[in-house]
């Protein structure tokens, strides 16, 4: 269905908010434009604000007890907001879609399993004329082989790559673009996952959801796009997965199609294994340095912290012990903000700016 404007939107988190799974859920309630996100279903929570749950910041957003408050508050969209192990919508969640659906409301999943294609939610929205929208559907057909094009590309190119999987990346991506676009600076994101669309980026390949052959195409045709229409300083592209990961090895896609100029390593101090493989535990981050600078020729510029687990009290101790350790800017963005990450971008810019007019 077309909406004139963001339509209201009420994401279904029931049982995961506040989990890593709950990752799609979280990062609506921190930034949205393509939907007005009016609520968040998970009884835990309810009666409480869901930015207040998520990182201790209001965001204005009620977390609700039942899809029937959502109704009530005029939600014209239910957005799936886990992204489970596989991609699979949980089974008791088929009630809640049932129930949206025969109330009017649209779909939205970011799953593998398509919603879709389910003979019962299909016939009934069909019966009740709402849409289901899969997203990684959409990008089934994005068949573009990589070409070379990116080399045109004159913007500094910058990927926010992990160590791990839903640690941060995208939201540390997406505040470094505001926060560029804010220094006068022309920064553009170019995302890589469903919830990425979910938001309204308006580059995106969902790589996961495309044919191996066709995956460094497709992030290099957004990157190479976004450099087209805008002419920006800066491509912010979004990472995935983790560089080790066991599951969701990530990011050497797009170190080798997106060819980044700077590389932002996301991690968390305090996550000692693997996201779901408590069998694997995460190695030192001067491993992962020596990897992106062995595949990119390079290492990373700056470090951006995920704060879970960790005290208020503690954050600045981090910081200052990461930036002293490693040599880089570091951010912890959910309560530094990004600035010493986008001074370092900027600095680079200026850097290539002046070896430019030197060579020139």
């Amino acid at each position: 269905m077309k909406y004139d404007k963001p339509p209201k939107a009420v994401i279904l988190a029931q049982g995961f908010f506040g989990s890593t799974n709950g990752k799609t859920a979280h990062g609506l309630v921190r930034y949205s434009k393509r939907y007005e996100i009016v609520g968040v279903i998970d009884s835990k929570f309810a009666g409480r604000d869901a930015g207040e749950v998520l990182d201790g910041h209001r965001r204005g957003i009620p977390m609700l007890p039942s899809l029937d408050e959502a109704v009530g508050i005029g939600a014209k969209v239910l957005i799936v907001g886990v992204a489970t192990d596989g991609g699979y919508l949980p089974k008791e969640y088929r009630r809640y879609v049932k129930s949206a659906i025969e109330n009017g409301m649209d779909i939205v999943s970011g799953l593998h399993e398509f919603l879709s294609d389910d003979r019962e939610f299909a016939a009934l929205a069909k019966r009740k004329k709402v849409s289901i929208t899969d997203v990684r559907k959409m990008f089934l057909g994005m068949q573009r082989f990589f070409t070379g094009d990116i080399e045109k590309v004159k913007a500094v190119k910058v990927a926010v790559l992990g160590t791990d999987s839903a640690i941060g990346k995208r939201t540390t991506a997406i505040m470094l673009v505001e926060k560029l676009n804010e220094m006068g600076h022309k920064a553009v994101f170019v995302g890589t996952g469903q919830t990425a669309w979910m938001q309204g980026a308006k580059y995106c390949a969902l790589i996961d959801a495309m044919i191996n052959d066709f995956v460094a195409g497709g992030i290099e045709g957004e990157v190479v796009r976004a450099w087209k229409e805008n002419k920006p300083d800066f491509i912010v592209v979004e990472g995935q997965g983790g560089i080790m990961h066991p599951a969701y090895p990530g990011g050497f896609e797009i170190i080798a199609a997106a060819r980044p100029d700077a590389i932002i390593l996301q991690c968390a101090p305090k996550r000692i294994f693997y996201d779901g493989f408590e069998d694997y535990r995460i190695p030192d981050l001067k491993k992962f340095f020596e990897i992106m600078t062995l595949l990119s020729g390079k290492g990373p510029v700056g470090i951006s912290l995920n704060t879970e687990r960790m005290k208020k009290s503690e954050v600045q101790g981090y910081v200052k012990s990461y930036a002293r350790r490693y040599g880089v800017p570091v951010s912890a963005p959910l309560y530094t903000g990004v600035d010493a990450l986008a001074s370092g971008l900027s600095g680079l810019l200026t850097h290539r700016a002046r070896a430019v007019k030197k060579t020139g």
